[in-house]
Formats: C-alpha cells, sequence, structure tokens
C-alpha cells in the first residue's frame, strides 16, 4: 500500500510534489538551513563516555559513524539513558549497542519540502553529502559524510526566520 500513499513516495525520492499550494519554503534546499557541523562518535565509545560527551556538548543526539565513514546510526541521550536504567546496556557496553539503526538520510541538494515529510514521522533526519573518493590504485567509490543533523526545531527556525508573508 505504500506505493498509494504520496508522502511515502515523496519521502523515499519516488515521487516529485505535485502539490498546488506548496508554502514558500517548499523547494529551498536543505543546505540553506546552515546546519552546524555534527558531532560524531566512533562506534567503540562507552555509553558512559556517549553520555559524558553528548552532556558536556550539549547535544541530544550524534551519528555513529565507523572509522571507513559508514553511518551504523544515531544514539540519543534519552535512549542510551533509559536502556542503561532498564538494564538493556551497560555503561561500559559500545555506544553501538543503544544506537537507533533505522534513520532517514537526506542530501544537502533535497528540499525541506522532502525534509518536511520524513519529520512527519521521524525526530530528525541526517543530512549527508557524497563525495568521489579514489584509492590507491586509481578505483574510485561514492562515500557518504555526515554533514549535519535536521529536526523539525531546524525548519521551523528556517521558516519563522525567513518568514516571506
Amino acid at each position: 500500500s505504500k506505493f498509494v500513499n504520496d508522502k511515502w513516495m515523496i519521502k523515499n525520492g519516488f515521487l516529485n510534489d505535485v502539490q498546488e499550494h506548496r508554502p514558500w519554503w517548499w523547494n529551498i534546499k536543505v543546505q540553506k538551513l546552515n546546519l552546524s557541523a555534527p558531532l560524531i562518535l566512533l562506534p567503540e565509545v562507552s555509553c558512559q563516555k556517549a553520555i559524558e560527551i553528548l552532556q558536556e556538548k550539549g547535544y541530544d543526539q550524534a551519528p555513529v559513524v565507523a572509522e571507513s565513514g559508514l553511518i551504523l546510526g544515531m544514539v540519543t541521550l534519552s535512549n542510551t539513558l533509559s536502556s542503561v536504567l532498564a538494564g538493556n546496556a551497560e555503561f561500559s557496553d559500545p555506544v553501538t549497542k543503544v544506537t537507533y539503526d533505522q534513520f532517514s538520510k537526506i542530501g544537502l541538494e533535497d528540499s525541506l519540502g522532502k525534509l518536511s515529510c520524513i519529520l512527519e514521522n521521524d525526530h530528525f533526519a541526517i543530512v549527508v553529502h557524497e563525495q568521489m573518493q579514489f584509492n590507491g590504485n586509481g578505483s574510485s567509490f561514492m562515500k557518504q559524510m555526515v554533514f549535519g543533523v535536521a529536526t523539525a526545531m531546524d525548519l521551523l527556525t528556517f521558516v519563522s526566520r525567513n518568514d516571506k508573508k
């Protein structure tokens, strides 16, 4: 039934939105949000250290990215604390034990309209940028770099500061 759900189709890139009465910001690119550089955690960071880092830096969440650049998921302060307090994880466990591996990605060139559709169901979207990289033998591959984390508050702040009414 997903193919009859326009929002799902737009979110997953199968359909361009054809809504006639879109808000003024709908087609503006995600890069215009001017997101701050994300705090990145490596998978071997312990839950205790992740909590300390997030609290010290004032973040609620951070992407967990392997040294290879593979995005493993997102760790949140609330999920980490609740998992430890419920006994599902230990403070000494690696942060990957409490990492959400179901997350949405969006590109810098995607529209705020697409981001809006994602944020209707998800608390955040990981903003990625693809770069071509070459290894020693000259072969190339595309690597996704985490550029930021976009939340509903980021979108709301952008819209309210730039309101075109």
